[in-house]
């Protein structure tokens, strides 16, 4: 059906009941959704519960032309729970939650974010998703790639599952946000946030799936060095980084990923328990401005 534009926005955006367009993007990950307003979403129950049901399915969700106010963008994520700062990149002064990820020309291409990660696994609590919106992005470039985390752990071999089962793992912020800051800024970094300790495969609360917890912020395993394990120092040393290792790379695997373009008004929602997502640095000196909200989660088991 189509409406005049006479009708007035609120009209325009206000999708019928159930008429959410679902259209998956990978056989693994990934769906992009149509006839929806996030702005709509932030104060219908029944369809905010429906957006949150597809989020459990896909894993991470994708809209395009979402002209929505900052204020809408933060009354959406609430939904989902309350909002985080961020210790190194701030909150936007009036909408707190609200963290502006700028990039541009004048930005050193050596703090750019290129890593596969989870966000905030340096936090005792890690987030449990998040709702990012395209302010502006390159003609081309500045993909982001998100992972199925359930999916690359049910494929790994099952003598390595069973290996991982009990390990438990460290994860730093001083070791990554921290690593081009002055020492006496960095250890205060790491003094306000220490490091945090989570397993190696969690259970994701909702849903019972196992998840592969392991990415850019983790540092080494804390309970590796056991007779089980270690025969002589070699099984230890390099033994442990490299079954580290083995697993953090297994979110570069093709077969779990999906790649998003952006484009302005763009928003991605994903759930941070069980994915990993890594934005493409192929766009330096152009300009990308992304606007980020985090919700609070709860500790890994």
């Amino acid at each position: 059906m189509t409406i005049s534009a006479s009708a007035g926005s609120a009209a325009a955006r206000a999708p019928a009941r159930g008429s959410i367009q679902v259209a998956p993007l990978t056989c693994a990950i990934g769906a992009e959704l149509g006839g929806v307003s996030l702005a709509d979403a932030a104060r219908d129950d029944a369809l905010f519960a429906e957006i949150r049901a597809l989020l459990l399915k896909h894993r991470v969700l994708f809209l395009r032309d979402q002209e929505i106010t900052r204020a809408d963008h933060v009354a959406f994520a609430r939904r989902f729970g309350d909002l985080e700062d961020h210790p190194v990149a701030g909150s936007d002064p009036d909408h707190p939650g609200l963290v502006r990820i700028y990039k541009d020309r004048n930005s050193p291409p050596e703090h750019y974010e290129n890593a596969y990660h989870c966000d905030g696994t340096w936090r005792e609590a890690p987030p449990m998703g998040c709702v990012l919106r395209c302010i502006e992005t390159p003609e081309v470039g500045g993909d982001t790639i998100w992972v199925n985390m359930v999916e690359a752990h049910r494929l790994l071999p099952e003598h390595v599952k069973q290996r991982i089962a009990g390990l438990r793992a460290m994860h730093s912020i001083e070791a990554t946000f921290g690593a081009v800051m002055p020492v006496s800024k960095r250890r205060a970094l790491k003094a306000s946030y220490p490091d945090a300790e989570h397993p190696v495969v969690r259970t994701h609360p909702e849903t019972c799936e196992k998840v592969l917890f392991v990415d850019g912020f983790t540092t080494h395993f804390v309970n590796f060095h056991t007779p089980d394990n270690v025969r002589v120092g070699q099984d230890f040393a390099p033994g442990a980084s490299q079954l580290l290792s083995y697993l953090i790379s297994q979110a570069a695997i093709p077969e779990v990923q999906v790649r998003f373009r952006w484009r302005k008004n763009s928003v991605a929602i994903w759930d941070n328990r069980c994915t990993q997502h890594y934005a493409v640095q192929d766009y330096w000196p152009a300009a990308r401005k992304m606007e980020r909200t985090g919700i609070v989660g709860d500790r890994p088991c």
